[in-house]
């Protein structure tokens, strides 16, 4: 049986930094995509945000949360981190690089402190949900919060519809 109080590196950081946050759980076994996630927890989508990692020219990673129904602007991105092109970095790259499994990918506690981009949309929000750092788990929290725990600044790196 597992146990569902499993603290993620993500919670224990958030605790740790006396940051509140709500858990939402769900049953999973592998990689279902965010908007999935959300209609399995009825959440509004606009609430809701990914985390995407980038792999500059310069062989540094760079982590971007976005609204899971928007696209990463790459221009846009490289250069809120200064870089001049960033990509996306393969999926099997994803547990290496960060210390969490796709699908369970969050800002806040990777293996190595990130430049992390938050999109500006963010900003107006009251509260924001990602990933809680495991499959089955995300929390929800201000994005202030989220901004402080994962040293992150805010920026405009989703595509323009």
């Amino acid at each position: 049986m597992k146990n569902k109080e499993i603290k993620t590196n993500a919670m224990r950081i958030l605790e740790r930094e006396k940051i509140p946050y709500t858990q939402y759980t769900y049953e999973c076994e592998e990689f279902v995509d965010a908007l999935q996630i959300a209609d399995m927890l009825s959440l509004p989508y606009e609430k809701v945000y990914k985390t995407l990692v980038t792999v500059g020219n310069s062989k540094n990673y760079y982590v971007f949360v976005i609204p899971i129904a928007a696209e990463l602007d790459l221009k846009k991105a490289a250069k809120s981190v200064g870089e001049k092109a960033v990509s996306m970095i393969h999926v099997k790259e994803i547990n290496a690089v960060t210390g969490y499994i796709r699908g369970g990918c969050t800002a806040i506690g990777m293996k190595k402190q990130y430049v992390t981009r938050i999109d500006r949309s963010a900003e107006g929000l009251e509260q924001v949900i990602v990933s809680g750092g495991r499959l089955g788990s995300q929390i929800e929290l201000k994005p202030d919060d989220l901004c402080r725990a994962a040293r992150a600044e805010f920026a405009d790196v989703v595509m323009e519809h």
